[in-house]
């Protein structure tokens, strides 16, 4: 019980303050800055030949994917300079970094004193070198073969009294041929519990748009932006979470398109921006990005938009039918009599006091979506988060399809994806909710008849593991314990398991909050290049505009231990199937091309794959709503009826959005600074109005805890600095993964199960005797 609890404590990041700093935000994205963090993070993690040679490289057609975010590349010339922004800088030093994690490392730390460490230290320490074995009762991880640390998985699994017992999660870093060999794996063992950490972020986004146009993707290309009259961006900070969005927003500018913000907080990325790579721009002034910035309550998104809807149908008709596309709405879509039913049940004042929006803002707004056509509404896991969050997209939907939006150049839905192949591994079926024809044709392709009844999503498996219903969880890639809701009870449910294993590049809090038996597999990475038999391979990826192309890594391994995520999944096959010959693992895993076959007659789209994947650039994947083909099971595009947000909340309590910092990419922490918020050298703080600030009697710096109460259920997150800042009343903002503890595993999105992280309601209380 002692080592239980002690192993129980690992799951909290570092509650030490580090020395908080603050400034004024800064009022610029890129310029100078970006040139000098990004450098700083590259030479200081892989010296200047390396640097110079991996930079070059990243999101060149013939070099490797950025193991960033999954922003689209431009389809034809790439930046000579180097197709990246200073946060995919960050992400290539991360991985590419000459620091070693290996045996004499985990000899000197207990996992003990590993878990007392902060996440940024754990990321900070290097790559991890050998597979390695945490056994029952003990405190260091001891090293392991390769084919002992295979067989223990097997036995592992084998042991179940179902496959249904066993967890296989996946991160959006995983390439497209390890994504379908893992796929093949589980449902071949007999199991669709594939949650994924798109079940975390952008699962409403699919649930919506697979509702309403019959597609879970976006449909606009990269080109759309330099036709678009208008874009809305929503719930987004692309300057921190997506820095080459800016470029092509300033590229749109320079056309004359216009920029609306939708936002709680007013982001440096989205009012100017300095593209670090143009001579001019240096030099010269900053591009002003946004035009109108509408500056919302958290969650008062639906309401914001009925609003406007509200106001353009009351346009349409002052106009005699100018503003709404009747044409395509007669010919394309379904439901629109019920829209406009349920749009007269709503008073505008009460929807736009709802929003928290100056009404002035509001008809602004309203004035340059009556002028409009080509509008591209893009959004991001400030919309997904939520309770309502399925509402959220279905009625930005609703808007588009009112002005005719979808389906013409520069215009359609730009759902704006976090990780570099997160879109990819669902492509490959990486889904706990396979469909009925992907099941026919995996049958039909290797002999064996995949599980049809539907697996565990995300929260469904921790609380599985939490209620002691699955003992085994394997986790490729990703920090599972960090990326998800209510760390506490996910730390509990994963050391009901009595096997937790890690495919992994990196040390990171997921390996320190185990399973009885735990094992680290280290991978390699993106940068890296990959020899199988001697031969060199490439493995390819999908961007977030649907094109699949290849990445190649240039760089020697950081161990001659490591195994490519490919290979590591064939060889834990080969030991679970050990006496059923029937899928070939070792002619796949030695020339991925064999992977590329199978894909190729499995998912549409992908014929003629490893030709086409070879071509510069790769290849567009089918999208009927770009098409204006909608898939809906009546073939048109689906107007919905979409409620508010329903928060009730009393005068002490706040409702709280998590966030990341500017040094951060999803549970990566690459330094400790928020530079265009001006925080410095701290994570753990509240983000707070300074009316609010007053009337709770708090300064800023208040050391203060922060409590949820989800269903009578108190969750604390203690020691957080208090930090006035421009957020609406009742509104507070804390960084990620700190505050997850906050976040209930019971409460998440209607119909796509996501947490709904961006909307806590929470109380705040003061410590005193600090």
């Amino acid at each position: 019980m002692e080592e239980e609890a002690k192993n129980q404590e690992n799951f909290q990041t570092s509650r030490k303050f580090t020395g908080l700093k603050t400034g004024n935000p800064k009022n610029m994205a890129g310029g100078v800055q970006a040139i000098v963090s990004s450098l700083k993070h590259v030479i200081g993690e892989l010296g200047v030949p390396q640097g110079v040679r991996s930079m070059l490289s990243v999101n060149q057609m013939d070099g490797f994917d950025c193991p960033g975010c999954a922003w689209p590349d431009p389809d034809d010339q790439r930046s000579g300079l180097g197709e990246f922004c200073e946060n995919g800088a960050k992400a290539v030093a991360e991985e590419a970094t000459s620091r070693k994690v290996g045996p004499e490392f985990f000899k000197k730390y207990t996992i003990d004193e590993l878990g007392s460490q902060s996440d940024f230290w754990l990321g900070k320490s290097g790559r991890l070198t050998c597979p390695m074995i945490l056994k029952p009762g003990q405190q260091h991880y001891e090293t392991i073969t390769w084919p002992k640390a295979f067989q223990l998985i097997a036995d592992s699994l084998n042991g179940l009294n179902s496959p249904n017992e066993a967890i296989f999660y996946t991160s959006g870093r995983t390439s497209n041929e390890a994504a379908f060999l893992y796929q093949l794996l589980v449902r071949k063992f007999g199991t669709n519990n594939l949650p994924d950490c798109s079940n975390m972020c952008h699962e409403s986004s699919g649930v919506a748009l697979s509702e309403t146009l019959g597609i879970g993707k976006g449909s606009v290309k990269l080109e759309d932006f330099d036709k678009a009259e208008l874009i809305v961006v929503s719930g987004q900070n692309p300057g921190t979470n997506h820095p080459r969005m800016l470029t092509a927003l300033q590229k749109a500018k320079k056309h004359g398109a216009k920029i609306i913000t939708i936002n709680p907080l007013k982001e440096t990325g989205l009012i100017k921006f300095k593209h670090p790579q143009h001579l001019s721009d240096m030099l010269g002034a900053p591009t002003t990005l946004t035009d109108l910035y509408l500056q919302v309550k958290i969650n008062g998104d639906v309401a914001l938009i009925k609003a406007m809807i509200k106001l353009l149908i009351a346009a349409d008709k002052e106009s005699d039918g100018g503003v709404i596309d009747h044409e395509f709405i007669e010919a394309r879509t379904q439901g629109y009599d019920e829209l406009l039913e349920d749009i007269k049940r709503y008073d505008l004042q009460d929807l736009i006091g709802e929003s928290g929006v100056e009404e002035g803002k509001v008809w602004e707004a309203v004035s340059l979506l009556k002028e409009k056509k080509r509008i591209i509404f893009c959004w991001a896991m400030g919309l997904t988060q939520h309770k309502n969050a399925v509402d959220n997209i279905r009625e930005i939907v609703n808007l588009l399809l009112l002005k005719g939006s979808i389906g013409i150049p520069g215009a359609g839905t730009c759902p704006v994806r976090g990780h570099s192949n997160v879109q990819g591994d669902r492509t490959m079926g990486i889904w706990e909710r396979p469909k009925k024809a992907f099941l026919d044709r995996l049958q039909q392709e290797f002999g064996f008849d995949p599980p049809r009844t539907h697996g565990l999503n995300t929260v469904e498996a921790i609380q599985a593991m939490a209620k002691g219903k699955a003992g085994v969880f394997i986790g490729l890639g990703g920090n599972f314990l960090s990326a998800t809701p209510d760390t506490a009870y996910t730390a509990r449910a994963l050391q009901n398991c009595l096997l937790t294993v890690h495919i992994s590049t990196k040390l990171n809090r997921s390996h320190l909050v185990t399973g009885k038996t735990a094992l680290i597999l280290p991978c390699l990475g993106r940068t890296e290049k990959d020899l199988q038999n001697g031969k060199p391979q490439f493995v390819s990826v999908e961007n977030s505009a649907g094109v699949v192309h290849k990445s190649i890594g240039n760089k020697s391994p950081a161990s001659p231990d490591l195994l490519s995520e490919p290979k590591i999944v064939a060889e834990i096959a080969k030991a679970l199937f050990r006496d059923d010959p029937s899928i070939d693992w070792d002619i796949m895993v030695n020339d991925y091309d064999h992977i590329r076959n199978h894909i190729a007659r499995v998912i549409p789209g992908f014929e003629n794959y490893n030709e086409r994947v070879r071509k510069p650039g790769g290849f567009y994947l089918p999208n009927g709503a770009r098409d204006r083909v909608f898939k809906t099971n009546t073939g048109r595009a689906r107007f919905t009826i979409n409620r508010l947000a329903d928060h009730h909340l009393k005068e002490s309590e706040f409702i709280m959005m998590t966030i990341r910092s500017h040094d951060q990419f999803n549970t990566t922490i690459y330094g400790l600074n928020d530079r265009y918020r001006g925080i410095y050298n701290e994570r753990r703080v509240v983000l707070m109005n300074h009316q609010d600030m007053q009337d709770a009697g708090l300064k800023a710096r208040d050391v203060v805890d922060l409590k949820s109460h989800f269903k009578g259920r108190e969750r604390v997150a203690d020691r957080f600095l208090v930090v006035p800042y421009d957020i609406p009343r009742q509104c507070i903002a804390t960084y990620f993964p700190e505050a997850n503890v906050l976040v209930p595993v019971d409460n998440y999105a209607d119909r796509s199960h996501t947490p709904a992280s961006k909307s806590v309601v929470v109380t705040i209380e003061k410590r005193v005797g600090v």
